[in-house]
C-alpha cells in the first residue's frame, strides 16, 4: 500500500448550507459540488484547499451513521481520508496483517471514489477512509 496524499478530512454537521456559510464567507473557500450518496444515507459538500479538501456531511436520514454520530459526540470532525494508489491491494495487505476493516472490498464513494473504512479500533480511535480517485 502506498498512501499518496491526504485526500480528504470529514467534518459531520447538522446543515452543509449553514456550515458552507462559514466556510465559504469567512475563510473564501468555494464549494465545489454538493453530492448525495444515498447508499450512505449522507450529502456531502467539498471544499478544496491545495491537494486536499475539507468534506462537509450531513446525514439524510436518522439511520445514517453520521447522524449517530452527530446525536453522540456532536459536529465536529469524522474522518480522515488518506488517498492510496490501489485500494484493493491495500484492503488486502490491511487483512493480511489482521487490521479490523468496516469494509473488506471498496464501496462507492462521493466525487466518483472508491472507498473503505478502516475500524478506528486499529487506528487509535481513527475513523480512517481509504480513498483511492
Amino acid at each position: 500500500m502506498k498512501p499518496t496524499v491526504v485526500d480528504h478530512i470529514g467534518i459531520a454537521v447538522k446543515s452543509i448550507d449553514e456550515a458552507l456559510a462559514f466556510w465559504q464567507s469567512s475563510l473564501g473557500i468555494q464549494c465545489t459540488g454538493v453530492e448525495e450518496v444515498a447508499e450512505q444515507k449522507v450529502k456531502t459538500a467539498f471544499l478544496p484547499i491545495g491537494d486536499t479538501e475539507v468534506e462537509l456531511l450531513e446525514a439524510t436520514s436518522d439511520e445514517s451513521p453520521v447522524a449517530k454520530f452527530i446525536e453522540k459526540k456532536g459536529e465536529g470532525i469524522h474522518h480522515l481520508a488518506i488517498r492510496v494508489d490501489n485500494l484493493e491491494k491495500a484492503l488486502e495487505e490491511m487483512k493480511a496483517k489482521g487490521i479490523k476493516l468496516i469494509d473488506e472490498s471498496p464501496r462507492y464513494g462521493a466525487g466518483g471514489a472508491k472507498i473503505a473504512f478502516v475500524h478506528p479500533k486499529s487506528t487509535g480511535g481513527i475513523l480512517l477512509e481509504l480513498s483511492e480517485r
